[in-house]
């Protein structure tokens, strides 16, 4: 009796474990089968585009214009929505910081940088 109770809970527990990965198994596999041309997504590898064909099992993927890749459909791990950044970037609101790159001076040299100590120095002395 009490081996058929121990059996019967670790069941329960096997199932209650189990039961959230399938879940979001089936909600990737979802996702995965709704994927539409102009969708923001990441693959497993970090690889952020812009899906612009999809065919059967193979996704094609744009990061930039222009520079397209083939992806397994299995690859793609979620759906993104565009950065604020990227968003500014698009509408030209982003500010430039090239007119303060310019107040900057870089040398070739950074010898003339360094301060050299003297002799006559006061906190040698």
């Amino acid at each position: 009796m009490e081996i058929l109770l121990i059996g019967a809970f670790a069941v329960g527990a096997m199932f209650l474990m189990t039961n959230g990965s399938r879940k979001k198994q089936r909600e990737a596999m979802t996702f995965r089968d709704n994927l539409e041309v102009g969708h923001e997504v990441m693959t497993g590898s970090g690889f952020f585009g812009t899906v612009v064909a999809v065919d059967d099992d193979v996704i094609t993927l744009e990061s930039t214009p222009g520079n397209r890749s083939r992806w397994l459909r299995a690859a793609i791990a979620k759906q993104v929505e565009p950065t604020q950044a990227a968003t500014a970037g698009e509408t030209g609101e982003a500010t430039s910081a090239t007119s303060e790159d310019a107040a900057f001076a870089i040398p070739d040299d950074i010898s003339g940088l360094i301060k050299k100590p003297t002799t006559d120095d006061p906190e040698k002395k």
